[in-house]
């Protein structure tokens, strides 16, 4: 068995997910002291590196714009696993974990991947190229789906705070996984070509030079390393939250801090891929990487969320305040004005970039 692992996927990949299940078995139930922490935490990181690293691997073998989809749902799962686990151990001081994750996450995909993605792009062909039409589809369904589910809660006044009363969770929910659903089948069916790289003569890119793709044996034993990749990050993430939620608190950061160190966590890798794509004159699949996890990060995880509320403790807050309401509002209309024309310099870039600094900087001091 060994031997095959070795001979399908590189060692550190076959040998990552198994080895952070079985120290999952070992700590599982104990209350880790700073030295498992320690111990544990590189286990952590790899197991996600060692996950996406599979489903990439697997989005290979299908190609564009799949490969991109089965990145942002694994990323997605990862990231929703992570947080009910928090929740329920949190009670009413995770509250509003939910939100601050997928308000993070938004944040880091549609600012932090799309203008490191541009400014590689941009630099490396003095701009960027990328299709406008699928592109422009991807930002009005995160748009849409991040004002209904994360701005919307702050105005409404059936519930005291900015929650929802119970039918209106069940509407957000659904329109969320709704709005998902039509997007991924306008993204892989009725208009897949939207989603595919282009030159800068605007030429559809159907073929990937790069690299041959895996085989099916290959392919599905990655699927199989990539489950067990991801029962590991979600039992050591749950064994670890005790550890970060204490370190945020003794650092005096404000509790949203937790929900940034989950998003960057679990997008970290697929940061690392949106750019080796921009590198290769990919810009497309790096805003699809992007986009497509910030809104599988809303569409999925609000539901999930919405179901687990019914025996989770304590409430659940999803409204944003007033200084994230106005981030959120200026990375739509800046991501608007980038889309638009389908090409982008490192001025762009920068933009996007400044805007998530501004959003770690009043995370860190409100």
């Amino acid at each position: 068995m060994i031997a095959r692992l070795r001979s399908a996927v590189p060692h550190w990949a076959g040998v990552l997910p198994v080895a952070a299940v079985v120290l999952l078995a070992l700590i599982w139930g104990r209350s880790l002291s700073v030295t498992l922490v320690v111990l544990v935490s590189p286990f952590l990181a790899g197991a996600v590196l060692a996950a996406v690293h599979h489903a990439e691997v697997i989005a290979h073998r299908v190609g564009e714009p799949f490969g991109s989809l089965v990145l942002a749902v694994a990323v997605t799962v990862i990231e929703v696993a992570l947080i009910v686990t928090l929740m329920v151990d949190g009670g009413d001081k995770s509250a509003a974990l939910a939100r601050d994750t997928v308000f993070a996450a938004v944040m880091i995909t549609c600012n932090g991947i799309v203008g490191l993605s541009l400014l590689v792009g941009s630099l490396r062909r003095k701009v960027a190229v990328f299709n406008s039409e699928g592109t422009g589809a991807a930002l009005a369904t995160v748009a849409t789906v991040a004002g209904l589910s994360l701005v919307l809660p702050t105005f409404t006044t059936t519930a005291p705070g900015p929650r929802f009363s119970p039918p209106q969770l069940v509407f957000a929910a659904l329109a969320a996984l709704a709005l998902y659903g039509l997007f991924v089948a306008t993204q892989t069916v009725r208009h897949r070509d939207y989603f595919l790289p282009v030159t800068t003569a605007g030429e559809v890119i159907d073929t990937e030079d790069h690299a041959e793709p895996p085989t099916a044996r290959g392919a599905l034993l990655s699927l199989g390393l990539l489950a067990l990749a991801l029962i590991a990050v979600v039992g050591l993430a749950k064994a670890e939250s005790p550890a970060i939620e204490s370190a945020v608190i003794a650092a005096g950061l404000p509790s949203s801090v937790v929900g940034i160190v989950i998003a960057l966590l679990v997008l970290l890798p697929e940061t690392i891929a949106a750019v080796r794509a921009a590198r290769r004159d990919r810009v497309q699949t790096s805003l699809n990487l992007g986009l497509g996890s910030a809104m599988a990060s809303i569409g999925l995880t609000i539901p999930v969320v919405a179901l687990a509320s019914v025996w989770l403790p304590g409430p659940l807050v999803l409204g944003l305040g007033a200084s994230h309401m106005v981030l959120l509002a200026l990375t739509v209309v800046v991501g608007t004005l980038t889309v638009v024309p389908g090409r982008a310099t490192p001025l762009q870039a920068g933009v996007h970039l400044a805007l998530l600094a501004a959003y770690i900087v009043l995370a860190v001091s409100p």
